[in-house]
């Protein structure tokens, strides 16, 4: 676990000094079923790990203060999971309506989509690890197809069916860096018990080791 891997980080640092008041040790301020950690290093770099659920994200970096805020960015920066279009395979021996696997073809469940057709209302459910496939009793075609994968957010523009596609889809997605936040633009203030981290996804709250 990403949180294992960070009490490592934290033994194997070397002491840290003073130079900045945000250098240190930090626990997420949540719970019972969230845990993560933020180590703020004296040589200028940082690590970052959170597990919540079936979320799982880290990042590691450079940091440097802005006046009274110290801001974050991944180094390397991360280069974020995709979606393609793949070629169609049968799954207990039928082709599904609509499939999202892995790249080894393995499926995906939980995966949002919404199907578009010629007439009526869409269909929006979610997938499972053998796909999603049409009623028997709903004889239309599916004309477009959008997904979106909600634990790590990754989405793609609408797939538009053609004549070749008979109606099916099968979406692959590519990991690349899945899980490896990129925190550009992110900074944090200083606050009585620790620090409060401003991201796009919301505002994250630290406590600082040591300090409570």
């Amino acid at each position: 676990m990403r949180t294992l891997l960070l009490a490592v980080a934290l033994i194997a640092a070397p002491a840290v000094a003073e130079e900045s008041p945000f250098v240190g040790e930090y626990r997420l301020a949540e719970g019972p079923d969230v845990g993560g950690g933020l180590l703020i290093r004296s040589d200028g770099r940082f690590q970052y790990v959170l597990a919540a659920g079936a979320l799982d994200e880290h990042a590691e970096g450079r940091w440097e203060t802005h006046g009274d805020m110290v801001c974050f960015t991944t180094d390397p920066k991360p280069l974020p999971p995709a979606m393609e279009k793949g070629p169609l395979i049968e799954v207990e021996g039928t082709i599904p309506t609509l499939l999202v696997t892995w790249p080894n073809g393995k499926g995906v469940p939980g995966v949002d989509f919404t199907i578009g057709f010629d007439s009526g209302d869409p269909v929006e459910d979610y997938t499972q690890y053998y796909g999603w496939t049409m009623p028997e009793n709903d004889k239309r075609v599916p004309r477009w197809i959008e997904v979106r994968e909600p634990i790590y957010d990754v989405t793609a523009p609408r797939f538009e069916l053609t004549e070749a596609d008979r109606g099916k889809l099968r979406v692959i997605i590519v990991p690349n860096d899945m899980g490896v936040v990129n925190f550009e633009g992110a900074c944090a203030e200083k606050t009585e018990r620790g620090l409060t981290l401003h991201r796009t996804e919301g505002d994250m709250r630290f406590v600082r080791l040591g300090g409570e």
